[in-house]
């Protein structure tokens, strides 16, 4: 490598470190990352946490269920519990979706106790390919078969600060 090369990849590097820094600072030092999901069933909110820095609220569309957790398979109900995103699916029919943990021992247990399937598969995700263009109006409506809905630009929002492993509570 010649010094001209050498001086421009210093500059080039100095550049990055300089910029990446000043965004930290921007933040406080704090990652925009949300290390907490929190879910109010009841006002149909889920905010992104860091910490106790709020991050982001959004509205939500529930189960066609809502009052009441999950306890069986086809219930329509949103679980109520403490969960943690276990996957982040980037092919799904709506649009992108984070997985979440349900069924939890407690779940499993309590299903048991009734004799039923707790059944699976519950996710934040968004609205898919056909109904994308509904937008917010989506949440007029309870209208999941348990699970938590936003709009397709939001689920790719969340996509980007929620990493498989943040702990997600569902409350009533």
């Amino acid at each position: 490598m010649n010094s001209t090369h050498t001086n421009g990849v210093c500059w080039i590097l100095t550049l990055l470190i300089c910029t990446s820094l000043a965004g930290a600072h921007q933040n406080g030092g704090k990652s925009d990352q949300a290390d907490r999901i929190v879910i109010l069933k009841s006002a149909r909110t889920m905010t992104l946490m860091n910490g106790s820095r709020l991050l982001k609220t959004y509205k939500v569309a529930l189960g066609g269920q809502p009052i009441g957790a999950k306890d069986r398979i086809g219930d329509h109900k949103t679980p109520e519990g403490s969960y943690v995103v276990d996957e982040k699916k980037s092919v799904s029919e709506f649009h992108l979706a984070l997985h979440i943990s349900y069924p939890n021992a407690a779940d499993r247990e309590h299903a048991r106790e009734l004799g039923v399937n707790p059944g699976g598969d519950i996710e934040i995700h968004g609205l898919g390919a056909r109904f994308g263009w509904v937008g917010g109006a989506h949440r007029t409506t309870d209208w999941t078969d348990g699970c938590i809905a936003v709009t397709n630009e939001e689920i790719e929002e969340m996509f980007r600060l929620v990493k498989v492993g943040t702990p997600v509570e569902i409350r009533p």
